[in-house]
């Protein structure tokens, strides 16, 4: 008897844990499916940025001057391994959990702790920028045509993710690799403010029809 009631507490649990997933899931796809902005239309010409979608997280690539837009201010040559790269036209967008983004350069080296503690939340977000040519457009890389003043909007939304210090910079952090670097920044990651609702909050705060909440990669490329 005293071995069957723990038994079956956990298997409550595990239900408990399994309708939570399902519950998100389901919020997740809804809330990609109602639009924001919903009359939006694409700018024939303009400025063309990218979303990048690798399955689990997504990215705005943006060029690196454009419409009085120049983010070699904040993302230097110094600031990555190879200052090479930093020549390159673009660069991609990426926020959340600092410790997630940090312990986790490819999706094999996921530690259960390190993610069970970015679900409950934190205070602790970095910014990772990876200098790159412009991209190609495919099934998991979108292009978007954006008007100057939606630009500039969408712009000003990134800028304002960095971690200033007083001298107008954010720190920066090593990256992965020879072409990328973390900064600091601001906001708090949550399942509710997730890396991939950061890529919908930013094209939402730029006009463009979007999902209403984007917590997942899939709910942000719906309406891509």
């Amino acid at each position: 008897m005293t071995r069957v009631r723990p038994l079956r507490w956990l298997g409550r649990l595990l239900l408990g844990l399994i309708a939570v997933q399902l519950l998100y899931f389901a919020a997740a796809t809804i809330g990609g499916m109602i639009p924001a902005n919903a009359q939006w239309k694409e700018a024939g010409e303009g400025i063309r940025v990218y979303v990048a979608d690798n399955g689990v997280h997504t990215d705005l690539i943006l060029p690196v001057a454009a419409e009085g837009v120049d983010w070699r201010d904040l993302v230097r040559p110094g600031d990555i391994r190879d200052s090479r790269y930093a020549g390159l036209s673009h660069l991609a967008f990426g926020w959340g959990d600092r410790a997630f983004y940090l312990e986790t350069p490819d999706w094999g080296a996921i530690r259960p702790g390190t993610a069970l503690k970015a679900l409950f939340g934190s205070d602790g977000t970095v910014l990772h920028i990876a200098h790159m040519p412009e991209p190609r457009p495919g099934p998991k890389l979108r292009a978007v045509m954006l008007r100057p003043d939606e630009y500039r909007r969408l712009a000003a939304y990134v800028r304002a993710t960095f971690a200033t210090g007083p001298d107008g910079r954010a720190a920066p952090i090593p990256g992965y690799g020879a072409a990328d670097a973390f900064y600091a920044a601001r906001g708090r990651y949550s399942p509710l403010s997730s890396c991939n609702e950061w890529t919908g909050r930013g094209l939402r705060t730029a006009g463009v029809r979007t999902g209403a909440w984007t917590p997942l990669a899939f709910s942000v490329m719906f309406w891509r």
